[in-house]
């Protein structure tokens, strides 16, 4: 007895379509709400917004973080090495550390290590030379107008306080009397706070916070100073919170 195969198309056992059968009514396509569009568009734009956030808030930290800890490693390495080219102090001079000769080819690489005690034992940044946003991004910005590390003048430097690292982040936290270590190739300098971070807020335009001798450009500096500049809000804003300190003391390597 021969079994015939069901569910097998294109054989001869197929039935085949009936001309004179009535062809399908065909149904009416549902129109797409204009607040159904509307949802979708708000629900995308709430996505992308919240990536954004997200990415500004822990992304750029992550980078930031495995760069500078790159720039430091680095530096060190560095300094190990070959001697850099400094140029001697000028006779009479008060300047206890040889000043680097940074020229605009060196400008955007790290220069100094920063270290903050008040911030933990293994907290360090590595100091950028420039104050670009490229810059803050790997560090700490220096501006390059003011003077270098353990020179006579003021050593002015910018960070972060949110996002990209933010290595400032907890800086209004310090109080008068902390301290500020900068590491150079030939020395340890320790700065000493003689104000508090929260203590003054000033505009990104109020730039006196850089002369020489703060708030006195007619003044002729006679000690090393730094200057510490960060964003007061968490948020973008014009606001500065300064601190200024004062250099104590010169440990040669």
């Amino acid at each position: 007895m021969t079994h015939m195969q069901h569910g097998t198309l294109g054989t001869d056992d197929s039935p085949t379509s009936d001309p004179k059968a009535p062809s399908a009514v065909s149904t009416p396509r549902r129109r797409v709400s204009p607040l159904t569009v509307l949802g979708v568009i708000l629900l995308v734009a709430g996505l992308a917004c919240l990536g954004w956030v997200g990415w500004q808030y822990m992304g750029t930290n992550f980078v930031s973080d495995r760069e500078a800890d790159q720039k430091v490693s680095a530096l060190k390495e560095s300094w190990a090495g070959a001697d850099p080219v400094a140029s001697p102090p000028a006779e009479g001079e008060p300047t206890s550390v040889p000043t680097l000769e940074i020229g605009p080819a060196e400008m955007g690489n790290a220069k100094w290590l920063m270290r903050i005690p008040a911030f933990g034992k293994d907290w360090v940044r590595p100091v950028i030379a420039g104050v670009e946003e490229d810059d803050l991004k790997r560090g700490i910005g220096w501006y390059p107008t003011t003077a270098q590390p353990g020179e006579v003048g003021n050593f002015a430097v910018a960070g972060h306080r949110i996002t990209n690292g933010e290595p400032f982040r907890r800086l209004l936290e310090l109080r008068v009397g902390d301290t500020i270590v900068i590491e150079t190739r030939e020395a340890i300098l320790t700065y000493e706070l003689t104000s508090a971070p929260d203590q003054l807020t000033v505009q990104d335009t109020e730039t006196w916070v850089l002369d020489p001798v703060p708030g006195h450009d007619d003044v002729q500096p006679s000690e090393a100073l730094i200057t510490l500049t960060t964003c007061e809000d968490l948020f973008h804003s014009p606001d500065r919170s300064v601190a200024f300190g004062k250099l104590i003391s010169t440990e040669t390597k």
